[in-house]
């Protein structure tokens, strides 16, 4: 099992890969959004796989207007992934056409000790 972790230590380098990976996301970048996640998903799924499902899910919405931070859950443990750590994020998100979605981003601490992406989901 995973060493214990602070969410205080850790939250400011899960929302910045987060952050960091949503803009590349907001601005088109589907491939760079590949290149940029955890390893996990890299390896489980191909770039252009991966690029074609972001744009399928992103494009209806339009334009991201606005993100806010609305939680966050330190976790060990998650459905269908291995033991690590990860931090689940929830964004209530405003889009140009669907506004008060909610977006989940998971980042979680990659082998090399940095903080990426993992998972995404919109509903």
């Amino acid at each position: 099992m995973p060493q214990p972790l602070n969410l205080a230590d850790v939250e400011e380098a899960a929302v910045t890969a987060a952050s960091a990976w949503l803009a590349l996301v907001d601005g088109g970048n589907h491939a760079g959004s590949w290149q940029s996640a955890a390893a996990i998903s890299r390896n489980a799924v191909a770039q252009d796989q991966w690029a074609a499902q972001i744009a399928a899910a992103r494009a209806p919405l339009g334009k991201a207007v606005s993100r806010n931070l609305k939680s966050k859950a330190l976790m060990t443990e998650l459905p269908n992934a291995p033991e690590g750590h990860y931090v689940v994020l929830q964004f209530e998100t405003d889009f140009a056409d669907a506004a008060g979605k909610i977006e989940t981003v998971t980042p979680m601490l990659d082998p090399d000790g940095q903080w990426r992406v993992s998972g995404y989901y919109i509903q």
